[in-house]
C-alpha cells in the first residue's frame, strides 16, 4: 500500500474542504480572472523527499463548483491517483515551497496591485514595506518592522522558475511574487496562509498608493 493509500478519507475531505472554501472566497475577491490562480493543501505526515497534496485542477472556472476542481499530487507533481485531471501549471512551484517550508497549504492569486508592484519593484528584485501594522499578520510582531518581499522573473517555462524560488525564499517571509504575475503565500495551516495572503495584498496596495502619493508631491 503506498503513502497516498494509507491516508485516510477524512484527511482527503478536509483537504478538498479546504480549498473549495479557500477558492469560493478569493474568487469572490476576483483574484482568479480567466482560470488563473491555484491552491494547495498539503495531506498526511511532511517528509521533504515524499509527500502529496491536493491542488487545483487547471483550466478550471474558479468561480463555480464542479466535482472535478480538485486532484492529488506526489511531491513530484504528478497524480496520486488515477485521474483525467491535469494540475494547475505552476504545481512545480507548489511542490518546490512545500519542499523547503514544510507549509500546510499554499494560495497564489493574482491581482493588479500584485501585477504592478512586482514590475514597479523588478530592478530592486523585492518590495520593502516599512513599518504598517499589517506586516504582523506575517507573524511579524517587531514594532516598526522592515520586511523586503521577493520578486523572481515569470518564465513560460515552469522548471525554470524553480530554482530561481529556491534561491530567493527568505525566512520570515511566507510569500513570492512572481513579476508581472502574482503572489505565492503560505502557512501552517489554510488558516494562516489565508491571512498572509490578506496581509499580502493589503501591503501591495498600501505600497503602491503611497509611492502615488509620494510622486504627486
Amino acid at each position: 500500500m503506498t503513502a497516498f493509500e494509507q491516508l485516510t478519507t477524512e484527511e482527503k475531505q478536509r483537504a478538498l474542504s479546504e480549498l473549495r472554501h479557500a477558492k469560493e472566497l478569493f474568487a469572490s475577491r476576483g483574484w482568479f480572472p480567466g482560470t488563473s490562480g491555484n491552491l494547495s493543501v498539503r495531506v498526511g505526515e511532511f517528509d521533504p523527499s515524499s509527500f502529496h497534496f491536493a491542488i487545483t485542477a487547471s483550466g478550471k472556472d474558479k468561480t463555480v463548483n464542479t466535482p472535478e476542481d480538485f486532484l492529488f499530487v506526489n511531491h513530484e507533481g504528478k497524480p496520486s491517483e488515477l485521474t483525467k485531471l491535469k494540475p494547475s501549471a505552476e504545481t512545480l512551484i507548489h511542490c518546490e515551497i512545500y519542499r523547503l517550508t514544510g507549509a500546510d497549504a499554499i494560495f497564489h492569486t493574482h491581482s493588479v496591485f500584485n501585477n504592478v508592484i512586482s514590475e514597479y519593484y523588478w530592478e530592486r528584485g523585492s518590495v520593502p514595506v516599512d513599518g504598517v501594522e499589517l506586516i504582523k499578520g506575517l507573524c511579524n510582531w517587531k514594532e516598526e518592522a522592515h520586511i523586503d518581499i521577493p520578486i523572481v522573473p515569470n518564465y513560460g517555462d515552469i522548471p525554470r522558475i524553480v530554482p530561481e524560488v529556491t534561491a530567493k525564499l527568505q525566512e520570515g517571509v511566507p510569500g513570492i511574487l512572481l513579476r508581472k504575475h502574482g503572489i505565492y503565500a503560505w502557512g501552517a495551516n489554510s488558516f494562516e496562509a489565508k491571512r498572509h495572503l490578506e496581509s499580502f495584498e493589503f501591503l501591495f496596495e498600501y505600497v503602491y498608493r503611497l509611492e502615488l502619493l509620494r510622486k504627486g508631491q
